[in-house]
């Protein structure tokens, strides 16, 4: 929830009214996936969990009497090649404009194998567009002999590492030392990586890196990327205005087992989530029955940030999936409308989830969970939309990229440049579950299950999230961007006893309100969705 806070005080009124604007900094832990390496395996591994690693001299290692903390901690060196090469590892996490970080780590070279000759590493972060291309430069101090051997990085101990130098992008020169890192313009993700630059003469040296940092600064996680619709699903039935329902047991084009209905036995609202329940019983010559749920002649959008809140259950047969068909379905038909999938899962495989697109010719790719983490368990997915690009997120880690697709039906970028509408399903049984026979599915499955939907939400890039304010003769106008999802609220109590008070709903038909003053202080606030 994005929160703006101003004052109203009645002398102020007779004048300009004395505005005072808050968003307090917020600094939480790490946004990174296994920032200490703790995740991995004990032992020397090329497997770091969470990470992407290239190069050939890239390691998790376990050696608690060097670790920073804990036992685990990431090593790399050089390729001895006998060129310029690079080793490390990266991570992609989701953005947006105008989004502050604070970004740090910590680095360690050890005496009896210290970084020599020309080799150097650093942490760097870039934030980048779509098609990943670099739109902002950020990295640490270099660690090279030079700066070892003048004691500005000691030996044998570890060295914190904040990112403070700008660069620019296209010159690779410092142009700026800063002390958070904003995300310019046109940003939909950052890369946060380590770097060994390895030197021609093959010259010795390693460099450990543990408890790395990602933090973000401030309360809008998107930047100017604001929820522009949303269903939060916290009244006490569905939104008949935005979801419709496909019905019937006709395989659905996968030899589903499912009737799906729409009865409240099978969808309904409570406690703030949707309730996608499946049931083992008779039905219209079904056994199973369940839901699906559509936005199809009700909502439809092109592009944007779409983010899905939600959890999955486990066991045979069980197949949840949230995603996205072209409107244009019943005229073109299936799959030249083009398809989305933001999520979808065997309740067989609750530590994996995949996301595709299909036009004909298909694309896919698997998030894997680990450290114990599941499906079972509340988590944000997430699609960024282009006309061109197509990125998927697990809790805002990037996973797979799509930029490039091939229609029989018309010229690329279609059919992704068109607009699509939602689904929501939880089928039993299906090709993409490997047809498993009811006896096994009742064998080995819980009924009712349930798919749990917290809310979905789409974003897009807008005006500042904020009040504007505007005097007249005797009211004061309170204004903010009319595209996002935003409910003004106030509180009448003086400063110090409003803290921590119950704010009330001010009721506005648009993104305006005229405020009468009266004697006191008045406290406002937007909140979002």
């Amino acid at each position: 929830m994005l929160k703006f806070r101003f004052t109203l005080t009645r002398p102020a009124l007779l004048a300009l009214a004395s505005i005072s604007l808050a968003c307090a900094p917020v600094k939480g832990s790490s946004l990174l996936s296994n920032p200490g390496f703790e995740a991995d395996p004990p032992g020397s591994s090329h497997n770091v969990l969470g990470w992407q690693l290239y190069g050939p001299n890239d390691y998790n290692e376990s050696d608690f009497s060097i670790a920073h903390a804990g036992t685990n901690y990431f090593k790399v060196y050089q390729a001895f090649d006998g060129s310029v090469n690079y080793s490390g590892c990266y991570q992609d996490y989701i953005s947006g404009p105008g989004a502050t970080y604070s970004v740090d780590g910590w680095a360690y070279t050890d005496a009896g194998d210290a970084i020599a000759g020309q080799n150097a590493a650093w942490i760097e972060v870039t934030f980048r567009d779509a098609n990943a291309n670099i739109l902002g430069l950020y990295r640490s101090a270099l660690i090279t002999t030079n700066l070892v051997a003048s004691g500005g990085f000691p030996k044998s101990q570890w060295n914190q590492l904040p990112i403070t130098n700008q660069y620019d992008p296209n010159t690779f020169q410092i142009t700026n030392t800063v002390t958070q890192l904003v995300a310019p313009p046109g940003t939909i993700f950052l890369r946060y990586q380590i770097v060994f630059q390895g030197d021609a003469a093959n010259s010795a040296g390693s460099v450990y890196f543990d408890d790395l940092n990602l933090a973000q600064i401030g309360s809008a996680p998107y930047g100017n990327m604001n929820i522009v619709w949303s269903d939060e699903f916290d009244g006490d039935s569905v939104k008949t205005n935005i979801w419709t329902y496909d019905l019937g047991a006709s395989g659905w084009g996968n030899n589903e087992l499912e009737y799906y209905t729409s009865r409240t036995n099978n969808s309904f609202v409570a406690n703030g989530l949707l309730h996608i329940v499946a049931r083992q019983e008779s039905y219209n010559g079904s056994i199973y029955t369940s839901a699906r749920m559509k936005s199809q002649g009700l909502f439809s959008f092109t592009c944007g940030r779409l983010e899905w809140r939600a959890q999955f259950p486990s066991g045979v047969g069980f197949w949840p999936a949230l995603w996205l068909l072209g409107t244009n379905i019943s005229t073109i038909g299936w799959p030249n409308c083009g398809e989305i999938d933001v999520f979808e899962n065997t309740g067989t495989n609750t530590t994996m989830v995949q996301s595709s697109i299909h036009t004909g010719s298909d694309a896919t790719a698997v998030y894997n969970f680990f450290d114990g983490d599941a499906v079972t368990n509340f988590h944000t997915y997430t699609l960024d939309w282009t006309t061109n690009s197509l990125l998927f997120y697990v809790d805002g880690h990037l996973f797979e990229t799509q930029t490039n697709w091939n229609s029989s039906y018309s010229d690329y970028p279609f059919p992704f440049n068109q607009p699509f509408f939602l689904i929501m399903n939880f089928a039993i049984g299906g090709n993409y579950v490997k047809n498993p026979p009811p006896s096994e599915i009742d064998a080995h499955s819980v009924f009712p299950s349930e798919v749990l939907v917290d809310y979905v939400r789409l974003y897009n890039t807008t005006a500042p999230f904020r009040i504007a304010i505007e005097q007249t003769s005797s009211n004061l106008i309170l204004t903010w961007p009319s595209n996002i999802v935003a409910h003004l609220q106030a509180q009448t109590n003086s400063h110090s006893s409003a803290i921590g008070q119950t704010w009330y709903p001010v009721s506005t038909a648009t993104n305006k309100a005229a405020i009468t003053p009266a004697p006191g202080n008045a406290f406002f606030r937007l909140t979002s969705p």
